[in-house]
């Protein structure tokens, strides 16, 4: 008897795992103005969920052993002050201290990672049954780190299931929270800490999530996110190659490009769009080419050690003005080539797309257009029509030439235009290259 898989609703949050939470917290919350809203402490951990949108992300801080085991010594001996250590959020710009210590040491929906670095290694989706979905990954021999697994408090219960994806440390948690009517998930308080001033700088959903693979691991990847999740592959450009994906070469980048997302009509019965959110969400696979030297895949592979999520990128409807605020809140965005905004004919292309070649170009904004045909057939004359895209990469968010986020603006464009991710990743090599010969001197 077939096992048909449990749909997917929508993808719940985006996981990091941190040496020190409050410093990312700190980041998220002060730069790029997102608000923290649920908190989870334990006597080795503390998990913060912030939002922006119907974008979460869940920092998890790595367990303190030590901390444990010396609040249990203090609550042995009648001094509980330790436990103020490890609850105060004194470091974040609002001060908010938790009175709650909960129990338990481990972290709540997700496993601790091998990867020694600061990381993001979760992609979470909401489902409608988590033990069928468990069943369906079991047969497909997943490897499942937490089998269907019950959580609840006053406001319902939650099921959820954790795995490993065959990419680097990424897993996945699947979640049914189909009888919560909670803020986020139990296990987790939520606060009331006052919302950054965001108008400005409106982000939605998360557009897409970029993993960085080794050399030649795309294709095992694909099959496998095919077989276990239904995913299916799609093209970033209109020239790219069927079997070897989109191939960006030249100019001190060569990378293999590859993309997938849920296909509605898969034997696996999952559905990724989101009824009640903006967007799907699709993933991006990139490697390096072989025989073209080192790049920023390579950088990534050897900071982080292994293959994980290079980038996540952030929809917004108004990137110019999300920009703007970035840049004052202490964003720091990568330049791209001068020469992008003086090829022939891209001025043209930005001010017909109704913006400013001047503005863009000062704020590092890049823009394609996606030409095609509309009404094409018998009886009709075609009509050109134009679709838009406009995204810009932040400089790494952590120490490691590692992960970074990417603010991205659809005009129509659903996929990735060519002269965008040629700049794009030749706007991040040049300033992994100038670092690295800064640290060199």
């Amino acid at each position: 008897m077939q096992i048909m898989a449990t749909p997917f609703l929508t993808l719940n949050h985006i996981a990091f795992h941190v040496t020190n939470g409050a410093a990312l917290l700190q980041e998220l919350v002060n730069k790029f103005q997102f608000h923290l809203f649920a908190v989870r402490v334990t006597e080795t951990t503390r998990q913060f969920a912030v939002k922006k949108g119907s974008a979460v992300f869940l920092v998890n801080e790595r367990p303190k052993l030590g901390v444990a085991t010396a609040q249990q010594k203090a609550r042995q001996e009648g001094r509980l002050g330790l436990i103020q250590e490890c609850t105060d959020l004194s470091c974040i710009p609002f001060n908010h201290a938790l009175p709650i210590v909960c129990p338990g040491l481990d972290l709540l929906y997700d496993v601790c990672t091998s990867c020694s670095v600061d990381t993001a290694s979760n992609v979470s989706f909401e489902v409608e049954d988590v033990d069928r979905l468990y069943r369906r990954l079991h047969a497909c021999g997943c490897q499942i780190l937490i089998p269907p697994t019950g959580v609840k408090d006053d406001s319902g219960c939650v099921i959820y299931c954790v795995i490993k994806s065959i990419v680097g440390n990424i897993y996945h948690t699947f979640i049914d929270r189909s009888r919560y009517t909670g803020e986020f998930l139990p296990g987790f308080q939520v606060i009331d800490s006052p919302a950054m001033a965001s108008g400005l700088a409106e982000i939605t959903h998360f557009d897409h999530v970029t993993y960085a693979c080794p050399q030649g691991s795309s294709s095992q990847v694909l099959k496998w996110y095919e077989k276990c999740f239904g995913f299916q592959r799609f093209q970033l450009h209109q020239e790219e190659n069927a079997e070897d994906g989109y191939i960006i070469s030249g100019d001190g980048v060569g990378l293999r490009l590859t993309a997938m997302q849920y296909w509605t009509c898969s034997k696996v019965a999952l559905s990724l769009p989101l009824p009640r959110k903006q967007s799907d969400c699709r993933f991006v696979l990139a490697e390096s080419l072989p025989g073209q030297g080192r790049n920023q895949v390579d950088t990534f592979l050897e900071q982080h050690g292994g293959a994980g999520i290079q980038h996540v990128a952030l929809y917004t409807p108004d990137i110019i003005a999300a920009v703007r605020t970035f840049c004052c809140t202490g964003v720091q965005f990568v330049t791209p080539p001068p020469a992008y905004y003086t090829e022939t004919g891209k001025e043209e292309e930005i001010r017909a797309a109704g913006q400013d070649p001047q503005l863009l170009s000062q704020l590092g904004v890049l823009l394609d257009t996606d030409v095609s045909m509309k009404g094409e057939g018998r009886g009709c004359q075609g009509m050109v029509e134009r679709r838009h895209l406009m995204q810009i990469f932040t400089k790494p968010i952590f120490s490691e030439e590692t992960f970074f986020l990417e603010l991205i603006q659809r005009q129509g464009a659903s996929g990735f235009g060519e002269g965008n991710i040629r700049a794009l990743w030749q706007a991040v090599q040049a300033f992994i290259d100038q670092k690295e010969r800064e640290q060199s001197n």
